[in-house]
């Protein structure tokens, strides 16, 4: 499988209507970021009154795009303004089930009778919106699925990978889909299509709970050519976890997919904790703790962490969290993916405003990022690392120094040339040879050479 063609920082508007990413295009461009991940472009539950997020996660139908934040048409749109800004789209995918819509029926056709109506009594809106495929045709039937039954031991790999996800013993949960012919073969059909449009990427969602002979029967050569693709298998760390061992380390053995770096994750939140060490993000790969620098999509939050409450607990404070941007988007290696909402967590920051709405176009992200652009590619080299400081060069270009303690800590480096701060703008002038910079508390310098 061939995962060239990987864009650097990528920007997840997650949730955003497609028609308000085409309104951002040249401001989201203008930022830095190379690609957009957008919501599941499938059919999912709309209202007038609106919808949960997780809705777009239920699909009922691949072969038009018709949910809450738009349809074909909007979706076409944007990646044409997007593409005339030289900026990728990514798709998220959920190939793993569809819908739950055990409240309305026992049947498991997809899309419903009553949506296949709808196609008939709509026909000329519905074939503006058609990616592929026959709408007088349901997609999917019941022999299209596994056996019903709800996942209950989350460390056996066979349960994960062919039970239901549920919300609990009461919860049906979301019928998944059986690794067949015909499932491939629209599920090849959709992605083609995208590609078709020009979509660029594909984030495989739920890729945990999908067999590797479900992944590899999708993702051939052919799908996979001119596109950069990576899958969601949530793991607590790296090498020694059990459910990396389980379920991501075969993964990236058997498939060249990309995939979330949670070992790094885990990695970076322990290390920014008060009982952390700095020391432990020299370089984390070595022991197991992050994943290789050519598969990882590196991040400090995802959708998950502050939309789930299992995962609450993942939620870095606002200091630490920037903290860990500062070393992603500093260092060499990964694709760093920025989270962005539209408050769906209803999470405040310190000042009482939705924590993550404005954080794709924060003064100190847009800078980080700049950083990351232009260091992009140079070599990486630790200059000093204890508990509370680390400090590494870009080349002979660039500098980040990450103070985590709770007192201003001061480093000195020998430099014939000035610097200056991207995070404050503010310039550091040799004096005899050397530079000496004061890090405040809890904060990070971004330095580049003038």
């Amino acid at each position: 499988m061939n995962n060239s063609h990987a864009t650097d920082v990528i920007l997840h508007a997650f949730d955003w209507p497609y028609a308000m990413v085409e309104q951002r295009a040249r401001q989201i461009q203008q930022a830095g970021y190379q690609s957009v991940l957008v919501s599941p472009p499938m059919k999912s539950l709309k209202r007038d009154s609106g919808t949960e997020w997780w809705q777009r996660y239920q699909p009922q139908d691949y072969r038009v795009i018709d949910n809450q934040l738009g349809n074909t048409q909007d979706f076409k749109q944007m990646l044409e303004t997007l593409k005339a800004l030289g900026v990728h789209v990514y798709a998220d995918v959920v190939f793993n089930h569809m819908a739950n819509e055990s409240d309305k029926r026992s049947d498991l056709q997809y899309p419903s009778d009553a949506d296949l109506a709808d196609y008939q009594r709509n026909r000329e809106y519905y074939q503006a919106q058609q990616l592929f495929g026959d709408l007088s045709q349901p997609l999917f039937g019941c022999s299209d699925f596994v056996e019903a039954f709800g996942i209950e031991d989350w460390q056996d790999r066979w349960q994960v990978q062919n039970g239901r996800i549920t919300g609990g013993p009461s919860d049906p949960g979301l019928p998944t889909l059986r690794v067949c012919p015909h499932v491939v073969e629209q599920q090849q059909a959709y992605l083609r299509a995208l590609k078709q449009l020009g979509v660029k990427g594909f984030r495989i969602d739920a890729a945990k709970h999908m067999t590797l002979e479900h992944l590899k029967q999708v993702w051939t050569e052919e799908i996979c050519q001119d596109v950069h693709i990576f899958g969601e298998i949530i793991t607590s760390g790296g090498a020694t976890k059990p459910e990396y061992e389980l379920f991501l380390e075969p993964f990236l053995a058997q498939t060249c997919l990309g995939a979330y770096d949670f070992p790094l994750f885990q990695t970076l939140f322990d290390a920014l904790d008060t009982q952390g060490s700095l020391k432990s993000l020299v370089d984390p790969y070595c022991f197991g703790q992050a994943l290789s620098e050519s598969r990882a999509i590196t991040f400090a939050i995802t959708h998950d962490i502050p939309n789930n409450d299992v995962f609450a607990n993942l939620v870095m404070s606002e200091a630490n969290e920037w903290l860990a941007y500062c070393y992603l988007l500093g260092r060499d290696g990964g694709v760093p993916l920025i989270y962005t909402d539209l408050n769906t967590s209803g999470i405040e920051d310190q000042q009482g405003e939705p924590r993550w709405m404005g954080a794709w176009k924060d003064e100190k992200m847009l800078a980080a990022i700049d950083f990351h652009n232009r260091m992009h590619g140079k070599s990486m080299k630790i200059l000093e690392a204890s508990d509370d400081l680390l400090v590494f060069a870009r080349a002979d270009e660039g500098m980040v120094i990450i103070n985590k303690s709770q007192r201003a800590q001061s480093v000195d480096f020998i430099t014939k040339s000035e610097w200056l701060d991207l995070l404050t703008l503010e310039s550091v002038e040799p004096k005899a040879g050397r530079c000496l910079v004061k890090v405040p508390p809890q904060s990070a310098m971004m330095l580049v050479v003038i």
